[in-house]
């Protein structure tokens, strides 16, 4: 089953675009699922729910680089399992955080925010079937439109967790352990150049 997306980015440079495009966003999928499950975690939300969440996008993502690193034409099987995985992966990652949204509904914003998810949920979800069923009969033109409004549901998808994140501030923290002399002479040494307290 030949993508119209892969066969675009099947030869260079067109492949290696089509590469760094499918990597970045696998990447910037990844992290996002991350801060949404840290968002949750200590909500009423169910915490498996919440980590099957993050387990079946963070393969979904995983599915998006073998859909880039792997061409269609020279690795046809490892190319289509990572577009079941992505596709398959990330519509269920969408109904299930939909129905996350209206469970947890933060800051009262549940019920708005969960009832636009669920429809780019069936958007992408009617797209997808689209998509094999007019690729499994040859329809290439018409799959790819309907290709290109899946991806472009997913971000809109995607684009609306920041609905949410606007409410939660994410720090990551770098610190060093203190750690003591390395040898009592070191610590002679330090004591020895301390200015005599008044």
């Amino acid at each position: 089953m030949c993508h119209p997306f892969s066969v675009a980015g099947n030869s260079p440079p067109a492949s290696c675009i089509f590469s760094e495009v499918m990597n970045l966003a696998a990447f910037v999928g990844f992290i996002v699922a991350i801060l949404r499950y840290l968002q949750l975690k200590h909500t009423v939300v169910s915490q498996c729910l919440n980590a099957g969440s993050l387990l079946a996008f963070s393969f979904g993502c995983f599915g998006m680089t073998l859909v880039g690193n792997f061409q269609i034409f020279t690795e046809e099987m490892i190319h289509n399992f990572g577009t079941l995985m992505t596709f398959g992966l990330g519509t269920l990652f969408c109904w299930v955080q939909s129905y996350i949204t209206l469970r947890a509904n933060l800051k009262n914003e549940g019920r708005k925010v969960g009832i636009l998810r669920f429809l780019l949920s069936g958007s992408i979800t009617l797209c997808m079937i689209l998509y094999f069923s007019l690729m499994a009969q040859g329809f290439h033109m018409q799959a790819a439109q309907c290709q290109w409004a899946l991806v472009m549901f997913f971000l809109i998808f995607l684009s609306t967790f920041g609905i949410e994140f606007r409410h939660n501030r994410f720090d990551i923290m770098c610190t060093e352990h203190s750690r003591g002399p390395e040898s009592l002479s070191d610590s002679l040494e330090v004591s020895r150049y301390q200015p005599d307290q008044l």
